[in-house]
């Protein structure tokens, strides 16, 4: 068998009694999480442009849009795709070389699944086949030294999740891996120097393909079985040659992803939980401060810290501003938080954050870099203009695997997103809906997610 043949079986042998009772649990924080996500996101003009994109030829189809309407499904997955990801708030898994977003599968996978007419069972062992396929791929054949972004492994593990949410045959599922994966190798020019729109759109468009990519496939469309062992195929032109054993492969994966507390990249997080802790602590005001000196790991400097990939003091757009440690760290400290109301235009260009954030000094730290990726260390010092010095160190966060978030955590973080932008009875139903996915139709959830608009005024009120 060729190597998208073994993981096609193994995709299609999966199923939801697999799951332990962690897992479960587990993968209906993530959904609450990203559905959090795409609601809070929902009045942002980058998804309403998608959306106007989506809905221009056709708006009728069979799969549902978050926010109301409906179309085809690769339209779906592309408009709520968009939403789920444009805050970039959803969870991330860590691998020593790579980090993805698993979440960003559950978009097509819930328009194959809605498509398909299938239940919460069907759906959950889907969502926890893309979660196996993408972060098993990050773990064992990393793209982002070789100069492609963490989407290219999407590719194969949103054609994997789909096509089981479909209930295609390992020939079938094959067949889509392969065009998937042979079509949808993504540059990391998305994520370095100035950012673009493309940063929260990658990913959308990524998912969206790859269920095109298994639709054709389920109409009978072959793909190259080579696709990874061939001549010019993935193991050449990328990764090189690596092994995983598909058939011992489970579906826990997803245990190990964490979630984010703050609005901002995931490699941020303990970085902006030590610099409140230290400014809550120590009593001292952002306009005292002279210089913020921040000591990470190696992952965190490159990407968001002005190493490898583009310096991080030049921030004019959200896309730059929440990957940028200068900017999430004086954002933090002169607001207390950092949710998506720090992103909003007027706020990245005033001038006490653009001021304070020419300020923040961030280095690599070598010992933080042998302790990643099972911490996440961080040290702030922040030295005040009057000489005075402070510092705090810290290893997780919330969110993190080692101080997991509970579903009444996630909840906290799902009704603090959606408060603004839909009414609160709907915010009960869908978190009741997601809970209980086992026990309902994946249509039942997706109906109520067509109910998401803006609440009235009184509603609003009551719900802050």
């Amino acid at each position: 068998m060729s190597v998208v043949e073994q993981v096609a079986t193994f995709v299609a042998r999966s199923n939801y009694e697999e799951l332990s009772r962690d897992a479960r649990l587990q993968l209906k924080i993530r959904m609450l999480d990203v559905l959090g996500c795409a609601i809070g996101a929902s009045n942002a003009e980058t998804p309403h442009r998608v959306r106007e994109y989506a809905t221009a030829w056709s708006t009728d189809g069979p799969c549902s849009f978050i926010g109301g309407g409906s179309g085809a499904p690769d339209r779906a997955a592309l408009v709520n795709g968009t939403l789920g990801r444009y805050l970039d708030f959803n969870d991330s898994y860590l691998a020593p070389g790579e980090t993805c977003h698993p979440s960003d599968n559950l978009a097509a996978v819930l328009a194959a699944a809605e498509l398909a007419g299938t239940d919460g069972r069907t759906l959950l062992a889907a969502l926890a086949v893309a979660y196996q396929v993408q972060c098993r791929l990050s773990d064992a054949a990393p793209v982002r030294k070789h100069g492609f972004d963490h989407t290219t492994h999407l590719a194969y593990s949103a054609a994997a999740g789909a096509a089981r949410a479909l209930g295609m045959d390992a020939e079938h599922i094959a067949n889509a891996i392969a065009i998937s994966g042979t079509a949808l190798n993504a540059l990391r020019v998305t994520r370095t120097g100035a950012l673009s729109n493309w940063k929260g759109l990658a990913a959308p468009f990524a998912g969206s393909a790859a269920l095109e990519a298994t639709l054709l496939a389920r109409g009978g469309i072959t793909g190259p079985m080579e696709v990874f062992e061939g001549n010019k195929g993935l193991f050449d032109a990328i990764t090189g040659p690596f092994s995983i054993d598909w058939k011992a492969e489970d579906l826990e994966r997803v245990t190990h992803t964490i979630v984010k507390k703050f609005n901002a990249e995931i490699h941020s997080q303990t970085a902006i939980q030590t610099a409140l802790d230290l400014k809550h602590k120590s009593g001292f005001r952002p306009s005292d401060i002279s210089t913020v000196e921040l000591d990470v790991f190696d992952v965190a400097y490159n990407i968001i810290g002005g190493g490898e990939e583009g310096d991080k003091q030049v921030v004019l757009t959200k896309e730059a501003a929440d990957h940028s440690l200068p900017y999430l760290i004086a954002v933090a400290l002169l607001d207390d938080t950092v949710m998506p109301q720090q992103y909003e235009p007027d706020r990245i260009r005033r001038a006490d954050v653009q001021q304070l954030l020419r300020r923040v000094k961030v280095r690599p730290n070598q010992e933080y870099s042998k302790r990643f990726p099972g911490e996440m260390p961080s040290r702030v010092t922040v030295t005040l203009r009057d000489g005075r010095h402070f510092s705090l160190e810290r290893h997780d966060y919330l969110g993190f695997r080692t101080s997991p978030m509970s579903w009444e955590d996630a909840h906290n973080k799902f009704v603090a997103l959606g408060a603004s932008h839909a009414e609160p009875e709907t915010l009960v139903e869908i978190a009741s809906a997601v809970k209980d996915i086992e026990s309902i139709k994946v249509h039942d959830l997706t109906h109520l997610l067509t109910k998401v608009h803006a609440p009235t005024h009184s509603s609003a009120v009551a719900a802050a």
